[in-house]
């Protein structure tokens, strides 16, 4: 009996079933264009240099070691001459890369949250709060209510003395009409008190 031809579904379902690399994701893929989009771009794309100075630094690396076993050899052979084997200079590019992944290691240590808020409230003008009004508002009153106050008692001042005035007067005229031991009254003496009177009535009207 013939063997079976296998299947063409067969050999084309192991190439269909894998599955296609995709890159690496650092966040969501349907965040807006804003600030956070931004920032996840950012990353990305300092990881993906990071991951490439590092895949550049292996090559040089395997570079430096392939070419370092010849030069070990060499120099075994010549030991009976006396001569020490030359230090491997070390290659600049791998130099700078090795700084960079020791600059990246130590991060800086990241500031206190006090010094960051108390250069916040010094960066940011203060602006007049509610407050603010209120005691201005307070102040207002009570400089009126004094003002009042002295006003109230200026006046109660001016009608005491006017009330005493009167008072005055009143006697003092009460005791020029009183008739002397004549029995007449004292003209002279109450015309006086009259003057008096009507000079002040003037000088008011003023």
């Amino acid at each position: 009996m013939a063997p079976k031809r296998p299947l063409e579904s067969d050999g084309a379902a192991t190439p269909a079933a894998r599955k296609l690399r995709k890159g690496f994701r650092v966040g969501p893929q349907n965040l807006p264009d804003g600030p956070w989009k931004r920032k996840v771009d950012k990353i990305k794309k300092d990881l993906i240099h990071k991951a490439k100075v590092k895949k550049a630094y292996k090559k040089i690396k395997a570079a430096e070691q392939a070419s370092s076993k010849p030069e070990a050899t060499a120099s075994g052979t010549t030991e009976d001459a006396g001569e020490a084997p030359p230090s491997p200079q070390i290659h600049p590019e791998r130099q700078a890369m090795l700084e960079g992944d020791e600059e990246q290691a130590e991060p800086s240590p990241p500031p206190q949250s006090g010094e960051h808020h108390v250069r916040r409230r010094k960066q940011k003008p203060r602006k007049p709060g509610y407050f603010d009004k209120a005691v201005a508002d307070a102040e207002r009153k009570k400089a009126e209510a004094e003002a009042r106050a002295q006003e109230i008692e200026k006046r109660n001042a001016e009608r005491k003395r006017k009330m005493e005035e009167r008072e005055r007067f009143r006697k003092a005229m009460a005791k020029a009409r009183t008739p002397g031991r004549d029995g007449k009254r004292k003209l002279s003496r109450e015309s006086g008190l009259l003057l008096e009177k009507a000079k002040k009535i003037v000088g008011d009207a003023k």
